[in-house]
This record gives C-alpha cells, structure tokens and sequence, in this order.
C-alpha cells in the first residue's frame, strides 16, 4: 500500500501526466526557492544543521547555476521524462538533493521515501507541504513523495513507467532495485556503495594557526558526525601525511574531543561496544596496531599500512590512522570505490598532483574540511543535471 507524504495522491502514478515542464521552469524554481527559505528559517536549523546545508543549496542563486549547466549551444535541452528516485534510509537529506535537481530540469518525478527515515526527513517533507499548498497545482500533479513496504509490485510498475531510474545505497540494495526491468529506452543512474577518507597535511597542519586548526576539526566533525559517520562521503580513515606525525594526531584528537562535547554529539553505549568488537577484531587479523578509546565519542586505531584502511563502516566516532609519506603513496590504495577525499594543510599543486596521479581510476571529489557532506551537480563523478536532461539536434 503507498503512503503518499508530497504530491497529488489522487492520480495513477503509473499513468501519463499530461502537465508539461521545461527545463528551469519558473514555476518549480520559486517552489524550491520557498522550501529553501522554511529550511533555512532558525529554528528549523538548530534543530537539524544539516537542513541548512540543504536550504543554501536550493537558493535562487544556486538553482540559476545549476540551470545555466543545464543550457547547451550545440542542442536544444528537454526535460529526460519520467524519474524514479530510490534514494537511501541513512541519509535524510539525500532525496530531496536528487529529486531538486531533476524536477529543475523539468522531469515528473516519483521519490520512495524508506519507512526507516528519520525525523530530518519528516521535518522536510512537512516544508514541502507547507510550500505546495500555496504552489501552482502542476507541483503537486508531476512530483510525488510516497512511501510504501516491500511491495516489489509497486517498484516494477514505477520502474516500467521511468525514463530514469536513480537508485542510492548500497551495492545489495542497487542490485535488488535491479532485478526490476526498464523499458529498452530507460537507464538506471546508480549510487552504490562509496569510501570516503581524509588526508591532514603534517607540515600545512603545524604551519596553520591554531584558530585553523580547529576550524578544520569543526569541519572534520561536521563530516564524520551529521549522519554517524554512515554516508557515503563521509570520512573513514584519517591519513597523516608527512613524517614524525604523532604530535599532529594527538592534537587533532584533543580538538576533536573538545569539538564534539561542544556540539553535544553523544555515540552510545551500545555504539561504543560495537566500535569496540570492530577494533579487537581489526587487531586480530593483523590490520590494526593499537587502539585508544578517549571516550563514547572517538575511537582512534593506529593502522599498520595503508592497504589495511576498512572501507565498510565501523561506527560512528571510528578512526584509523596511518602514517604515508606523500600523497602519492596513496594512490595504489585507491579505486572505482573511493568517492570523497577531504583534506586539511596541502596547497593546490599537491591535490592536483595526486589528482593526476589517480588518473581517474578512484576518488571524484577532493574537498576541504568541512565539505565532505556539501552536495553539488556534480556528484560521484556523474554531470547530474546532464544526466537529468535529454539533448536535440537541429541541422539546417
């Protein structure tokens, strides 16, 4: 049974709409424009950050930016159709972030939202309401947010009915929604499981003041914490680069002790335990050489080589580090796997240097501090709002 949380629930998803948008539609650039005002109102904020992120990103400015990315010289630009979104339970916010993008483009979407989501979730989707409320009808009749079980009928029916399908989470999950046919002309844009690490500059870190330094544990703790440490971009191991080390890792350990107590940001004790086992069971096989547990918040585990870097999850607080002498010894440990390497001290000849160095074989995003979380058109190495849109062109 479908649950219906935003859109018109009186239509048959799985029939035409007949409504017609284009690509920058004004009417859906002033719907998203207002979500963004409820979304970044004060209060709305302190009780989830992350919403702030979410409510800058959906401002006029950027949603003219992603537009103008939208326009091409060489074709004309439509809207691609029918998308179906599956986005995952551990990240609220992710949903909305895909689903902007392609109602900007001006596609009919239909978004699962998991019956797992969280409360960040429910306070979107109540701004969402309050805005269609006053919206031009056509939001409510070309963009759905439903909700519904294990019902495999309902997810082959809305996979016949997409020109797009966009599936997050991880590699069981994409392969499951898979199982599901398209039609010959549809196509899955797909999100599975990603790593993601940090790189601290040994030498940038001792040269930064110590007001930087804890802007960037502030950052890093933004990353790590917002969604236990559980999405994809954020940052897993904690690579030291440089030599003789161990007075920058202590440090940022300190900060970041101090940084989380601040913010309030509790792991429990159950989490605690399972950071625990995860540990004992990394130092029996070998992988881990010493573990410090300071407190709930922050686990530290000293890896015994860079190849040894967990890429599943171990908790929330859980940080291995290792000692590398460049970036570029990093490069052999890297793959189509890797998503999000943020970073703190290095300048930009050295990031481009181990860009180059990766070849484009592992790591799409190389970011500051801070912005591991920060969402943007172009995601995992996919041009999204390219792909939300389909190209005509005209010869005379």
């Amino acid at each position: 049974m479908i649950q219906y949380r935003f859109g018109d629930s009186s239509v048959d998803l799985t029939a035409p709409v007949e409504d017609r948008l284009t690509v920058g539609d004004p009417r859906v650039l002033d719907f998203l424009a207002k979500v963004a005002r409820k979304l970044l109102a004060p209060a709305v904020a302190r009780r989830h950050p992350e919403l702030g992120s979410l409510g800058f990103f959906l401002r006029p400015a950027e949603l003219n930016r992603a537009v103008a990315r939208m326009q091409r010289d060489d074709a004309v630009v439509f809207p691609r159709g029918n998308v179906f979104h599956v986005p995952p339970a551990n990240v609220d916010t992710i949903f909305v972030y895909s689903w902007a993008l392609s109602a900007l483009a001006g596609n009919h979407n239909v978004v699962r939202i998991s019956e797992r989501s969280a409360a960040a979730a429910d306070t979107i989707l109540a701004a969402l309401n309050e805005v269609l409320a006053d919206a031009d009808p056509v939001i409510g009749r070309t963009q759905r947010m439903i909700t519904y079980g294990r019902d495999n009928a309902i997810t082959a029916a809305l996979s016949q009915w997409c020109d797009l399908r966009v599936i997050w989470g991880g590699d069981a999950a994409v392969e499951a929604i898979r199982k599901n046919p398209l039609r010959p002309s549809a196509r899955d844009l797909t999100f599975p499981d990603r790593t993601s690490w940090a790189a601290i500059s040994a030498d940038g870190w001792r040269a930064a003041t110590p007001a930087s330094r804890r802007d960037a544990v502030v950052g890093f703790s933004n990353d790590a914490y917002w969604f236990d440490q559980a999405a994809c971009s954020s940052p897993r191991t904690v690579f030291l680069v440089g030599s003789q080390t161990s007075d920058v890792r202590a440090e940022f350990i300190e900060l970041l002790l101090e940084v989380v107590d601040q913010r309030g940001w509790a792991v429990d004790a159950a989490m605690a335990v399972e950071k625990r086992v995860n540990a004992y069971e990394m130092a029996a096989t070998g992988a881990i050489s010493a573990m410090e547990f300071p407190k709930n918040s922050v686990t530290a585990m000293s890896l015994t080589a860079v190849p040894s870097a967990p890429r599943r999850w171990i908790g929330a607080g859980a940080f291995p580090f290792a000692e590398v002498g460049s970036l570029l010894e990093l490069v052999p440990a890297m793959n189509r796997q890797d998503q999000t390497f943020s970073h703190f001290g290095f300048g930009l000849d050295q990031l481009r240097e181990f860009a180059l160095a990766l070849g484009g074989r592992g790591v799409d995003r190389i970011v500051p501090f801070g912005q591991a979380l920060t969402f943007s058109a172009i995601w995992d190495g996919y041009d999204l709002p390219s792909e939300f849109t389909r190209l005509t062109t005209i010869a005379a």
